[in-house]
């Protein structure tokens, strides 16, 4: 059974991704399987950039193919911003609430409010070729935060299908619109072709016998 590496220590996004898979024959780890790995700088100019690092890195420090995501918030009326830098938009060490207060002020008096959530999936090997997966979900950002759920920016982000932010829906229904779940829907959408990739274009490591 193939090893694939999740470049992440969430449990929950491991649990997803599990779920996701399930049935092909793959076992799904996380970088706590695993001892202790140096942090990955996510200091790329887009998603792509930042998700390829984490998927390289990960995959060239532990052997085995590794799968890495990034993603963020785009607001048209602020040129794309936060987009990279969503989770430190208001400083590098700032709360989900420092950065949602930092967008509305952004925000105040604009009357373009459209947005958009992307997200970027890699999927590298240890000798450095990726596989590329994208997913996007429109919505609009509301003047005042609204729902306890989610996380991030999901309290200002409105969902037209929906008719309620982020905030407001359940995990499963966010699974189902979200930039998140659109682009690994399209990985386990491909799995068999991603495994075959991974079959052809993983290196075959020396074995050594060691010699008492």
């Amino acid at each position: 059974m193939n090893i694939i590496v999740l470049a992440t220590r969430n449990q929950g996004k491991t649990r997803e991704i599990r779920e996701l898979l399930k049935g092909f024959p793959v076992e799904i780890k996380n970088l706590e399987d695993f001892g202790p790995i140096p942090e990955v700088e996510e200091d790329g100019e887009t998603f792509d950039d930042n998700a390829y690092k984490k998927a390289a890195f990960a995959a060239r420090v532990l052997g085995y193919p590794a799968i890495a995501d990034d993603s963020g918030l785009e607001v048209e009326a602020l040129g794309g911003k936060p987009g990279v830098r969503s989770a430190r938009f208001a400083g590098e060490n700032a709360t989900d609430k420092e950065n949602s207060e930092m967008l509305l002020r952004e925000m105040k008096g604009k009357s373009n409010r459209a947005a958009a959530f992307k997200c970027v999936v890699s999927i590298a090997i240890p000798t450095g070729p990726a596989l590329t997966y994208e997913g996007e979900c429109h919505g609009t950002i509301i003047e005042e935060p609204r729902g306890e759920n989610g996380f991030g920016y999901d309290p200002l982000f409105f969902h037209g299908d929906f008719n309620k932010t982020f905030a407001e829906i359940s995990m499963a229904e966010k699974s189902r619109v979200s930039h998140r779940g659109k682009a690994f829907q399209e990985v386990a959408d491909e799995f068999d072709k991603v495994l075959d990739w991974i079959d052809i274009n993983m290196p075959e490591f020396e074995k050594v016998v060691c010699v008492k």
